[in-house]
């Protein structure tokens, strides 16, 4: 097993209204992303291959995600990852890209940082949307940081690549007022 990757995408959103509302400061969200690309000869520890990759893409995206929002790393109050597989490679390849280490990673750079992050892990054609969902750092049922970021890269992933995406987010939704019941 071969990982080369290929390209990093980062995208940054801004939510400056929400339904005609203004939002000050905008609602800041950043996304990284690495497409890529797998060499699969059948050697035994892919997983493991796999998993050190996660790491490493961990450490990359977060510092991607940070220099686009512009901020410090303790000004990041919600995240989450999420990987999309091409329609030749194994789901559970974009498991073990996000899990174990990847989230570790990426908490090693944020102070305050505890919880899992969020993820979800799917097959799609390139193009596919990829929505990552996001909660808090330190507080994984904080209502008002259920959120969802999307990711959608017009010729990605091809068959034999993954698509591994973190987002990061400095505060929670605009306008939030859902409560616990």
């Amino acid at each position: 097993m071969s990982v080369q990757v290929t390209r990093v995408i980062v995208h940054l959103v801004e939510r400056c209204a929400e339904l005609g509302v203004p939002v000050v400061p905008p609602h800041r969200q950043a996304v990284a992303a690495a497409v890529l690309k797998m060499a699969d000869e059948g050697t035994d520890g892919a997983l493991d291959m796999l998993y050190a990759t996660g790491a490493e893409l961990g450490a990359l995206l977060t510092g991607r995600a940070l220099q686009a929002l512009g901020c410090t790393p303790a000004d990041i109050q919600g995240y989450g990852k999420a990987a999309l597989v091409g329609t030749g490679v194994p789901l559970e390849y974009g498991a073990a890209l996000l899990h174990p280490r990847l989230g570790k990673a990426v908490r090693e750079r944020l102070p305050g940082a505890t919880t899992i992050m969020p993820s979800v892990t799917k097959r799609g054609a390139a193009g596919a949307c990829l929505d990552i969902p996001t909660h808090g750092i330190a507080d994984m049922w904080s209502f008002d940081h259920f959120d969802t970021v999307s990711l959608s890269v017009p010729d990605s992933p091809e068959p034999d690549e993954v698509l591994v995406a973190i987002a990061l987010a400095e505060r929670g939704r605009p306008l939030a007022r859902v409560r616990p019941g």
